[in-house]
């Protein structure tokens, strides 16, 4: 982890309420897919982790849902401002087991995150599907990127108006090797039922202070609970217990 200083370059509308921006800076600590930042907002006490969609050498870029004020006040930031930010937080996907035809399944604002995964797994030779999940069409983004980067790409929206109608388990493929997923949690519980095969969950979780100090992001899993800020977000499959 490191604590840099770091440059908006770009703010845009990817839809009406997702936003894309991408951030110049030193960014060398962010080694891995699924691995967030922790933006210092003025006047906003805790920080706001945001996942990391994309980095090269001098840049990150990140995708945002405007939901609270927190986001409302990044929506309104321009190119020039500065944001004290924390980079290289979480432990990020292993790729290393993915066999050779990896799923990745994202929903919503746990799409971005799937995208340098996507990247590096195509990297390193191997036969990436993904499935893209939005409540309707007006939500979707990112499809024509994954499908830049040569993933198989399928679509669904839960009201049938683009893609295949209803979740991403709806247009799970059959031969896989293993499961990457990130999205709320019911979606991911969803997965968990659904797989046949060992998977990586990264979780979307409101955190306190994204350090492993305050333990208000804690999961259970067979070895007790853990921190989702600092020993995820992404847990393993076979370490996970849902709580009722």
């Amino acid at each position: 982890m490191k604590q840099v200083i770091l440059t908006i370059l770009e703010n845009t509308h990817l839809t009406e309420t997702v936003m894309k921006m991408r951030l110049g800076g030193d960014v060398s600590d962010i080694t891995s897919p699924g691995q967030f930042i922790n933006l210092k907002l003025d006047g906003l006490y805790l920080r706001r982790p945001i996942s990391v969609c994309d980095k090269d050498d001098e840049s990150v870029t990140i995708i945002y849902k405007v939901v609270g004020h927190g986001t409302e006040k990044m929506q309104g930031m321009t190119e020039g401002e500065t944001i004290d930010t924390l980079v290289g937080l979480g432990n990020g996907y292993d790729t290393s087991v993915s066999g050779e035809r990896p799923l990745l399944l994202g929903g919503g604002v746990g799409v971005p995150p799937l995208y340098m995964l996507a990247k590096k797994l195509i990297s390193e030779g191997k036969k990436v599907s993904v499935v893209l999940g939005f409540n309707t069409k007006d939500e979707i983004f990112y499809e024509n990127e994954f499908k830049a980067i040569g993933a198989n790409v399928t679509v669904t929206t839960a009201d049938g108006s683009y893609g295949v109608r209803g979740f991403v388990t709806n247009a799970m493929t059959e031969d896989y090797t293993h499961v990457y997923t990130c999205g709320p949690e019911p979606m991911l519980k969803a997965v968990y039922k659904a797989t046949k095969t060992s998977g990586q969950f990264s979780f979307e979780e409101r955190m306190g202070c994204g350090l492993g100090a305050c333990m208000g992001c804690s999961c259970k899993t067979i070895t007790g609970y853990k921190r989702i800020c600092k020993d995820g977000p992404v847990m393993m499959k076979e370490e996970i217990l849902w709580e009722d």
